[in-house]
């Protein structure tokens, strides 16, 4: 999957790049029926909201579930990235966010760089995100929220935020998320199953609460230049990846004939 020279340019002006049903719905099938299995273990990966039952985040699933191993490896997730960042990557974070209905809490305005530069000790922001609905995304399940063009403001002071959720993120205060939606604006990609989004590191984003009866959940895939590796591993391996071997990726149908 090539991108085009206007998408490169809008990627580079946005920060990000929303694919309008990039997989479809066979795909998305396959890969929504592995869900309710790895949602239900009981395992270090799988992190959970405050009430202790929501599953909020499902780590490093692509090694042991072999449809998100093949997602992993798909080329449209990896071929985009690897065009954009000029050269090989490899799977820094894998995790798959459930923003359960009513029960789905929020993910502060933060950098993803940030927590890989602080945590990890990744180099530089050569890696990126890409996104995969795997329900239709609404004004009201809780869509992920951007800063169109904040990237370009480079890694920006945060503070650790031990307290507000489950999961522990570095998060960017008040004043600063309203300096840069003032000059910005906020938007928040919303679209069919199947959609993806890919996005800069360094791009601000966030998400509200899902009060709403209808679930959203999104596979990320944080890619990063194989160069551009980490360097601290204070994180566990299923968190923050130590494996820096270049993707290969695989065939276009590989999320087709799964089972086959």
């Amino acid at each position: 999957m090539r991108l085009s020279a206007r998408q490169i340019a809008d990627f580079e002006e946005q920060g990000y790049l929303f694919l309008p049903e990039a997989f479809d719905p066979a795909e998305v099938a396959a890969l929504r029926a592995e869900i309710p299995g790895i949602f239900a273990q009981q395992r270090d990966e799988v992190w959970r909201e405050k009430d202790g039952k929501a599953v909020r985040t499902a780590f490093a699933a692509h090694t042991y579930n072999e449809a998100f191993r093949r997602l992993a490896a798909h080329p449209r997730m990896v071929e985009p990235v690897m065009q954009l960042l000029d050269g090989p990557v490899y799977v820094h974070q894998f995790k798959i966010n459930g923003k359960e209905a009513f029960d789905g809490d929020v993910w502060q305005w933060h950098q993803d760089y940030g927590t890989w530069a602080r945590d990890d000790l990744m180099p530089e922001p050569r890696a990126m995100n890409v996104a995969v609905f795997l329900d239709e995304v609404t004004e009201f399940n809780g869509p992920l929220m951007f800063i169109p063009g904040s990237h370009k403001d480079g890694t920006l002071k945060a503070g650790h935020d031990l307290a507000t959720t489950s999961y522990p993120l570095w998060t960017l205060d008040r004043a600063t998320v309203t300096r840069l939606a003032e000059a910005g604006g906020i938007a928040a990609p919303k679209g069919a199953a199947g959609s993806a989004i890919v996005f800069h590191s360094n791009l601000v984003h966030a998400s509200a609460p899902n009060i709403s009866p209808w679930g959203r959940t999104i596979v990320y895939v944080s890619l990063c230049h194989v160069d551009n590796h980490i360097r601290q591993f204070k994180r566990p391996e299923w968190v923050a990846h130590r494996d820096f071997t270049p993707i290969a990726p695989l065939h276009d149908a590989c999320l087709r004939d799964l089972g086959a």
